[in-house]
């Protein structure tokens, strides 16, 4: 079995069991994002969390070190994003990503956000108008260092 057929498995037996993230998320101790994106192949899940998850999922133990392998991060199906939920941060990305980046420059200094040392919150917002998303992006800042040959 590989990870793409166990995630599908994970998808499946959730919807089947009537699972939600959250739950799956409050049986591990992590927070709901970390979860879900772990059970979507995007993070390797510890032993000892992983045999917890198969377990509520009713899925073979045989997933457990499978699910625990670091795996192969990022990648979309297709180069722009057909998925209309994903496309619009795509959307967004091409239309405030150059501002973000020289909003993050101008505060912090030549250097980037990192999705390593990165944490994501989606919460739901009342409004008057219909409903907010509300994704909240929290990375650590990383300097660009530029080292010398003879620094070395």
């Amino acid at each position: 079995m590989n990870r793409n057929q166990i995630t599908e498995q994970i998808v499946v037996a959730r919807m089947a069991k009537g699972l939600s993230w959250q739950q799956l998320a409050d049986a591990v101790a992590r927070p709901v994002a970390w979860t879900t994106a772990a059970l979507l192949g995007q993070h390797p899940i510890p032993a000892e969390l992983g045999k917890v998850l198969i377990e509520m999922l009713g899925l073979d133990d045989s997933a457990v070190p499978i699910l625990a392998a670091p795996p192969m991060r990022g990648g979309l199906p297709t180069a722009v994003p057909t998925d209309p939920t994903i496309y619009r941060f795509y959307e967004a990305l091409q239309v405030y990503g150059g501002a973000i980046k020289e909003l993050i420059h101008e505060k912090f200094g030549d250097g980037i956000m990192s999705a390593i040392n990165f944490s994501v919150d989606v919460h739901k917002k009342p409004h008057s108008s219909g409903d907010r998303v509300v994704v909240t992006f929290d990375g650590k800042f990383l300097p660009y260092q530029w080292i010398s040959a003879d620094d070395q």
